[in-house]
């Protein structure tokens, strides 16, 4: 018997991706508004930069519902 079920293993998988995504936007989030307020042309650079890390959280989301249905 594991030590952890699947479903255990992908709730750990999102939550690991979205403290990674956290840490991320951390960084980007700043360094964005710090470019925003110097030039106001990079504000769909920076918005589309920030919105990145996301999508990780989006796919270990998948995770969910795709690994515990393999067991």
């Amino acid at each position: 018997m594991p030590s952890i079920t699947p479903k255990g293993a992908a709730a750990i998988a999102v939550g690991l991706a979205a403290l990674g995504a956290g840490y991320a936007e951390r960084g980007i989030g700043s360094a964005a508004v710090g470019a925003i307020a110097e030039d106001q042309d990079l504000f769909g650079t920076g918005l589309i930069l920030t919105v990145l890390p996301e999508t990780l959280v989006i796919l270990a989301l998948v995770v969910v519902f795709v690994v515990p249905s393999a067991f």
